[in-house]
């Protein structure tokens, strides 16, 4: 049964503000696991990476219903490629299976989750 189902939109000019603005702003938002991946690319792979990642927690954060804050946040949230290449929950705060689908092209990120119990 469908839990919740979440979608998240960003630029990602908006992205790479955030980090000129705060160099700290990747640490803010990735794990200690999504980080060590996002060190390992290329400077336009880790905006990609770090876009995705940031849209795929807010789905994540509207499909349990919660937003980013108490329940749902950027550290509780960890999202890694499986060894075909898709991206996996891999850590969270729900119980049952979740789905998630990320997507960029040169201006934008996107990302749709969907929690089933």
């Amino acid at each position: 049964m469908i839990h919740g189902i979440g979608i998240d939109l960003i630029e990602m000019e908006r992205i790479q503000q955030a980090v000129e603005k705060q160099a700290r702003f990747p640490e803010r938002v990735l794990s200690s696991r999504e980080l060590a991946v996002y060190k390992e690319r290329s400077p336009k792979r880790q905006l990609e990476f770090l876009a995705g990642r940031f849209v795929a927690k807010e789905a994540f954060s509207k499909a349990m219903g919660t937003g980013i804050g108490k329940t749902v946040t950027f550290q509780n949230v960890s999202i890694l490629n499986n060894e075909k290449g898709q991206p996996q929950v891999v850590d969270c705060p729900f119980d049952g299976k979740v789905f998630v689908s990320i997507t960029h092209t040169d201006h934008y990120a996107a990302a749709q989750v969907v929690l089933e119990k």
